[in-house]
């Protein structure tokens, strides 16, 4: 049986985001007893296929899955049970692979950032309040590896934007739409127009292609 020590020193111990995501789904799926698991960035669904990229985009959709909603709203890990019926989550996930269901929340600069998902097949006990507890002790230190790799890369940035703004402007720069930003940030479309305003103005320019630039530029 893996210890949740050892869980912690792999993820500290992680070189990439590969590792991390290799370390997460075969040791986190043993120490929770998991039929799956997988760590999510919203900020990279787009960069997935399509058909995988729509699966996604509704299975982590507040509007359609309550536990989606629970960690936006709360940042905090949740199972199935918490939050929906047995018999209602049969209709939002009918998957016999995907019975019941604990997510946790990667968070970063105040942000929800991603997800860790952990799921149990049909005939197998749900998880527990001690599943979230060991499950909010991970997230924290997956979310401490990220902001320390953030650290490590260099991104687009200006002291003139806030940390949302330059979130924002990498997704711009990956030729992103104000929609999928909206989708993938969870904020609405509104919010991101009045966003870009805010940093045309800041940064003097009058398009997004020149904001991709000058900021290519600073970061140089």
């Amino acid at each position: 049986m893996v210890a949740l020590q050892a869980l912690f020193h792999g993820i500290a111990q992680a070189q990439d985001e590969q590792t991390l995501r290799s370390h997460i789904s075969a040791e986190m799926s043993e120490y929770f007893s998991a039929t799956r698991c997988g760590l999510f960035f919203f900020a990279q669904i787009s960069l997935v296929d399509s058909k995988i990229k729509k699966a996604l985009q509704i299975a982590l959709s507040p509007q359609h899955n309550p536990v989606a909603r629970y960690l936006l709203e709360r940042h905090a890990p949740v199972h199935e049970a918490l939050v929906v019926e047995p018999k209602t989550w049969k209709l939002i996930c009918p998957r016999a692979d995907h019975w019941h269901v604990m997510a946790g929340p990667i968070v970063s600069n105040g942000e929800l950032v991603g997800v860790v998902g952990l799921t149990r097949q049909q005939g197998m006990p749900a998880f527990d309040s001690q599943n979230l507890t060991d499950l909010s002790a991970l997230c924290l230190h997956i979310s401490t590896w990220v902001a320390m790799s953030q650290l490590q890369q260099p991104l687009l940035q200006t002291g003139r934007l806030t940390p949302r703004e330059m979130q924002i402007a990498s997704l711009v720069a990956q030729g992103q739409t104000n929609a999928e930003i909206s989708a993938e940030l969870w904020i609405t479309e509104n919010s991101v127009k009045q966003a870009l305003k805010r940093m045309f103005r800041k940064l003097e320019v009058s398009s997004r292609a020149h904001m991709v630039a000058k900021l290519s530029t600073v970061s140089k």
